[in-house]
């Protein structure tokens, strides 16, 4: 029978109102009450947490209904950071359908031993157009964890894409005492995912083979962008091995967990920019396998430098401003532009105030400032300010007058994002979906910046490099010591940053950032 346009449309705007008219706020003040109202959402709800501890004892809180673009599921605080999450389990919040939002929540892992404690946040399956945003993540070994399901067609894996995980705060109080993967934002396949505006540090692993990433999108993933992070890999403890951010982690396995079948490349276009990355032991940023990559205006202080590995690595590195070098290893093959590289920590101080406390107040910028390269995916800086002075800066911070200098990511700026994060401060699989550990087999660490590799990070032969030549060049900077600008051989070296907000709460995250500082100052006096 045929059906007239006039009735399909109201028959559309009948189903849209109902779903209006259903959309709720739900109170909850007690976890019975929140698991209750999570059990029960309809597309529209937002279920507002009040002040106060919630204590979860149960295996996962499954998040099954779908939300939809014009009407998600939300699960918010009342108050940003005053709803304290408590959970003794293998995960906590387990979406398997789309377009659910978490906000301003502060989620601990309370597990006796760590290994019982893997994910605040299992992403999984249909769960595509997740939003989590502005909380507080600690205690576990992977905070978020994205991976696929097998419930395509012939059991195929289908993985969440559009997830967006912005001004979050990741940390663990210590080393986590694991021989599980420990990553703070650990993701295999997917589409378009973003991480941006989160501050990740003391992401440690005390077990096993002591190798951590603060972050990585991997197993085939594509179209990843990770921007406008602060990553400090050793702030309240330091010890292990320890990497910033990566494409391809440390390699996926078996092909049937990854996007389309096949583990390799790890990574398809993904775009790293805008990063400020400090303290780490090994490599500030690390590519493993990715292709087509693009490693862009991001300040790497006091790490290993760069490594772009494997033959189905390529792309670019530019405007990157960085100790330590941009190395091309096991047959990767990427341009390299306009990157400061084998920077010391006297020429980091000399050029900004305090760049050890995450202050990049500039002081002299001959060496970077107005000299970077003009490129189409970076239009802003670490703190969304346009960068359209038409000198670009190398680094994660355009030094054009409008007040980056570092610390920690706020929303703003020309990136027009939403929400800021609350107080302050992997990767095993935990399962429902089938899936394996995907692993960090034989990860590639760099050890120090001119020292050899440590437990390699990424390759999945646990081999060590023992200090490769990369094949650059230095040249004079302006105070006479060896950072390089410019380079353009193929080889290796370079990197870049930037900094926001001075009216953090009391106790918020850069409480703690200027407690650290006021201790390191007083020790240096």
């Amino acid at each position: 029978m045929h059906r007239s346009p006039l009735i399909a449309t109201s028959s559309l705007a009948l189903a849209l109102a109902s779903a209006t008219a259903h959309a709720a706020e739900v109170p909850v003040a007690d976890v019975d009450a929140l698991l209750a109202a999570i059990a029960a959402a309809q597309p529209g709800d937002t279920i507002v947490l009040a002040a106060g501890d919630y204590e979860v004892h149960q295996g996962k809180i499954a998040c099954e209904t779908a939300g939809t673009a014009d009407a998600p599921i939300v699960v918010r605080a009342a108050q940003q950071g005053a709803a304290k999450l408590r959970l003794d389990s293998l995960e906590g919040f387990h979406v398997r359908a789309p377009y659910w939002r978490f906000e301003g929540l502060d989620i601990e892992g309370i597990c006796a031993a760590d290994s019982d404690c893997e994910h605040a946040f299992h992403i999984t399956g249909a769960a595509s157009n997740t939003h989590i945003v502005g909380n507080r993540l600690h205690g576990f070994n992977a905070m978020i964890k994205g991976n696929g399901e097998p419930i395509g067609p012939n059991m195929a894996y289908e993985h969440p894409d559009d997830v967006v995980v912005e001004y979050n705060e990741f940390f663990n109080e210590a080393p986590r005492d694991t021989s599980n993967p420990v990553t703070p934002i650990d993701v295999v396949g997917g589409q378009r995912w973003i991480l941006r505006g989160n501050f990740i540090h003391d992401h440690a692993k005390g077990g096993g083979d002591n190798v951590s990433y603060a972050a990585f999108l991997k197993g085939h993933a594509k179209d990843g962008v990770i921007e406008r992070n602060l990553v400090v890999c050793e702030l309240l403890h330091s010890g292990q091995v320890r990497l910033g951010l990566s494409l391809g982690g440390g390699g996926s396995g078996p092909d049937m967990i990854c996007e389309d079948g096949a583990c390799k490349p790890e990574h398809e276009r993904g775009v790293v920019r805008n990063n400020l990355i400090l303290n780490c032991s090994d490599v500030g940023i690390y590519v493993n396998a990715g292709a087509d990559s693009k490693i862009l205006n991001n300040t790497l202080y006091n790490t290993a430098g760069i490594d772009m590995r494997f033959a189905e690595t390529t792309g670019v590195v530019h405007n990157n401003l960085l100790m330590g070098k941009i190395r091309d290893r096991d047959g990767a093959v990427t341009d390299k532009q306009n990157n400061v590289v084998e920077a010391t920590l006297e020429q980091f101080a000399a050029w900004f105030a305090d760049p050890a406390a995450q202050d990049f107040t500039l002081v002299d910028g001959a060496a970077f400032v107005d000299l970077g390269l003009a490129v189409p995916e970076v239009t802003d800086d670490y703190c969304g300010n346009d960068r359209n002075d038409g000198a670009p800066d190398i680094g994660a911070i355009e030094y054009d007058g409008e007040g980056c200098n570092g610390g920690l990511p706020v929303p703003g700026g020309s990136g027009g994002d939403t929400t800021t994060t609350g107080d302050t401060t992997g990767e095993p699989t935990s399962g429902d979906s089938g899936e394996p550990t995907s692993g960090d087999s034989g990860e590639p660490t760099s050890g120090g910046s001119d020292g050899p590799t440590t437990t390699d990070p990424g390759g999945t032969d646990g081999e060590t490099s023992l200090g490769e030549s990369t094949g650059n060049t230095t040249q004079s900077a302006t105070d006479g010591s060896s950072a390089t600008a410019g380079d353009t051989s193929p080889a290796t070296d370079d990197d870049g940053g930037c900094g926001c907000r001075s009216d953090a709460t009391a106790g918020g995250p850069l409480a703690l950032l200027a407690l650290i500082a006021l201790r390191r100052r007083r020790r240096q006096s």
